[in-house]
């Protein structure tokens, strides 16, 4: 039997609890697995006297997490503490400087600050893994950087975020509020008291440019990712999808081409026929597009301790065996700047919303301005309202290019007949 392997764990929340839980639960298989004794030998969190659930007074206990770094008892460090600076990174800074093998679930922190890190494990050799950071309990990292490793992947897209998943396919099925179905969630712990990185798309666009490196080779470009959440979405908006053929779902989409590196989240009209459209509830669902290999398609728990500690551990597995794979699939020199493709050339289907005054004046403005904006429609409906006398248009384009989008819009914006802000979502073509 090899020497064991000495590890920290820096947070205890729920996941990091739930670390500790699956170590002690599955002790005897992880040993048999990997031929070593796993021991858990410090801890640190923000309080020690908080009731936790589990005996944790066994565990050396250190107050300030970066001191971890300086022990010579550890051989791996596991941070659970979240946020993109501050005590997480000087944790993952110093254990990765100092040799010391290093697992996060941090998506933020990769997403702003993964390069860097990389560098310094390429450096040191020491091993930094982050499977948990991406589509919680699904190894999608590993799926994408080993498993289509012999493939040239053009293009990698899916649901990336649960808690806007569940609101989604919530609003779908019980026809209720965006509002209504996100207190529901908060209740249930899916969103956080301040959901904006979840229900703007901040999340899911933290994990879209870790699988863009991952899958096409290319640094880490978390600015470049065009964003927009879910909070326009109408029950209006839910029953006209399905009309035409659709749900809604959040999708991170990511493509490269000659064109640029183009990265999206927003909201997007799947065909019902597509697998995304099958996706319910908290669940993530990540396809690929390879080559060879073809269409790679990856669904599980994306969030909650149990699953996000699984992948945790999962990592910690693949230390203990002696895995020393490269944090990105390959060296950090080797990952190319590549120019960036805006959304005015990007081209696609578009789906419309207008809130419009009964007037024939009205339809007439309209059509005018998307052909000034050379823009054609696949379909139009219109539904009258004759209480309010507003009525709701619904317009999908034929495929066009985002800046013809940006002019019609701001052509729109001059009707004084359009009462609200237009609804704008994509339509998934794959």
């Amino acid at each position: 039997m090899v020497q064991g392997l000495r590890i920290a764990l820096a947070g205890l929340g729920t996941v990091g609890c739930g670390v500790l839980k699956l170590l002690s639960d599955n002790a005897d298989l992880i040993k048999r697995r990997t031929g070593r004794r796993i021991e858990v030998i410090a801890i640190s969190a923000r309080n020690k006297n908080r009731d936790r659930g589990i005996d944790v007074s066994r565990y050396d206990w250190v107050e300030n997490a970066v001191d971890l770094a300086k022990r010579d008892d550890i051989d791996l460090i596991i941070e659970l503490i979240g946020g993109s600076e501050g005590t997480a990174l000087d944790l993952a800074r110093q254990s990765l400087k100092k040799g010391i093998a290093f697992i996060t679930a941090n998506k933020a922190m990769i997403a702003h600050h993964g390069l860097e890190l990389a560098a310094l494990s390429e450096q040191s050799k020491a091993v930094f893994r982050y499977e948990a950071a991406v589509a919680g309990g699904i190894p999608i990292v590993k799926g994408v950087s080993e498993g289509a490793a012999a493939n040239c992947i053009h293009q990698i897209y899916g649901i990336l975020n649960g808690t806007s998943n569940f609101i989604l396919t919530t609003m779908e099925k019980d026809k209720r509020a965006f509002l209504d179905v996100l207190a529901e969630a908060q209740e249930l712990g899916y969103a956080e008291a301040d959901p904006t990185f979840d229900i703007d798309g901040i999340d899911a666009a933290h994990k879209l440019s870790i699988l863009s490196t991952l899958a096409f080779g290319t640094k880490i470009d978390f600015d470049s990712v065009i964003t927009s959440g879910i909070q326009p979405v109408t029950i209006t908006d839910m029953n006209e999808a399905k009309a035409l053929g659709y749900c809604i779902r959040l999708i991170g989409m990511a493509e490269k081409s000659e064109n640029g590196l183009f990265q999206r989240v927003s909201p997007c009209l799947v065909p019902l026929n597509h697998p995304l459209a099958q996706v319910d509830g908290s669940v993530n669902a990540v396809a690929l597009e390879g080559n060879h290999v073809g269409r790679l398609f990856f669904a599980g728990a994306g969030a909650g301790a149990a699953p996000t500690a699984s992948a945790v551990v999962a990592d910690l597995v693949d230390i203990a065996r002696g895995s020393r794979t490269l944090p990105f699939g390959m060296p950090t020199q080797s990952l190319e700047a590549v120019s960036v493709e805006t959304a005015d050339t990007h081209t696609s289907r578009v789906y419309i919303r207008l809130s419009v005054i009964n007037d024939p004046a009205s339809l007439a403005k309209i059509t005018t301005a998307l052909a000034e904006a050379k823009i054609s429609l696949d379909s139009l409906a219109q539904h009258h309202n004759n209480d309010s006398g507003i009525s709701e248009l619904i317009l999908v384009t034929e495929p066009c290019q985002g800046d013809q989008i940006k002019t019609v819009l701001t052509r729109f914006a001059t009707i004084p007949e359009i009462k609200t802000t237009p609804v704008v979502m994509y339509i998934l073509n794959i």
